[in-house]
Order: structure tokens, then sequence, then C-alpha cells
């Protein structure tokens, strides 16, 4: 017997339960009976005239939307609420500090012009940002990409795109980098608000 049903069916009901179980899994049925002689011995038992959650049967507390959105963090308080300034503010706050837990120290075998360049271009990228040059700050993180040297991928780069591309009104190529984010960084909590962003624009 399941024990969300203790309370809500009386001893006589809960042993033609048991009963209709034992007989369902009788070999001396036809099996071709089975399904009809079970339903015929629930539909008595079946008391409840509308559909109730299931949290409400089991007695567990449930949480009203509001109360879920209250436990969302900054970030995605304004990733839900499309404040696209607040979201800048806080990308500037984080800084890169995602991407450094998961770098790896570059070797002097791969630091070449390349990579030099590359980081040039972010740099770039990120004062570009930090002006709210957003059309500035796509190029450069966009040359950024064109450089495949190196081992290091950064998931906060394409997460300043993505919100680079939201405050220029497209979240076609804001859901991208979004995902793109998360490719590089699995885990990464801003790329999964970022999304909720892009989806939302």
């Amino acid at each position: 017997m399941d024990s969300c049903s203790e309370g809500h069916l009386s001893n006589d009901d809960g042993t033609e339960l048991v009963h209709s179980a034992y007989n369902a899994c009788s070999t001396n049925l036809v099996i071709g009976h089975i399904s009809s002689l079970f339903v015929n011995a629930l539909v008595p038992l079946q008391q409840q005239t509308e559909e109730v959650p299931s949290y409400v049967l089991m007695g567990v507390p449930h949480e009203n939307t509001q109360q879920k959105h209250t436990l969302l963090s900054p970030l995605g308080e304004a990733c839900s609420s499309l404040d696209l300034a607040e979201v800048h503010e806080i990308l500037l706050i984080l800084g890169y500090k995602d991407d450094e837990e998961a770098a790896t120290e570059l070797s002097f075998q791969i630091w070449t012009s390349e990579m030099q360049e590359r980081q040039r271009c972010k740099k770039h990228g990120d004062a570009a940002f930090r002006a709210k040059d957003f059309t500035a700050a796509i190029d450069s993180y966009t040359e950024v990409g064109t450089f495949q040297s190196g081992t290091f991928q950064s998931g906060t780069l394409f997460a300043r795109r993505c919100i680079c591309y939201l405050m220029s009104d497209m979240a076609q190529e804001a859901l991208g980098d979004a995902m793109q984010s998360l490719v590089h960084r699995p885990a990464l909590l801003t790329a999964f608000y970022l999304q909720v962003a892009a989806f939302k624009s």
C-alpha cells in the first residue's frame, strides 16, 4: 500500500485494493481479463471527483511563484525582468572570475603572436564593454574568436558578447552566444540566465 493513501481509505477499501492487486498478479487469471477486473475493482474506490495536485495528496508544502522568484540571484532577477542595464553592471563586477577558475597556465610554447593579438582584441572589447559601446565590443569579441591558438576558451567572453547583442536588439545572436558560453563552461549559471533573457527578448 502507498503510504500516501493512509487516512484516505477505509479498512474495507484497503482490503479490496490489496485483494485486487493480488488477483492481478495471480497466474490463474487470463491475461486479457486482468485489466478489466482491476479497473472494475478500483472504480468504486475512486472518491475524488476533481484532479488534485500531487503535492496536496502528499501533504508537501508548495512554494508559490512569488516565493520561488525571490530565490533568484541578483543576476537571475535582472535577467528575469529584462533589466539589461543591471545585467551589464553585474557582468562588469563579475569580470572573468568564472573563467579564471577553469583557466590553465599557458605555456611559453603556445604564447605566440597570434595569442598576443587575441589578448589585445579582448582588452579592446572589454574597454568598449565598460564604455557601453556595444557595437565596438561585439566587433572586438568576434575578432577574439577568430584566433584559435591556446587552450583557454572563455565562457565569460561569450556571455559579455551575449549582453552586447541583447543591448543591440539582436536576440537570436544573443541566444547563440549564451549557448556557446555553456559549451565552454557547462556549469556557468550566467549563461543559463542569459538564455532566459534572450528567449524573453
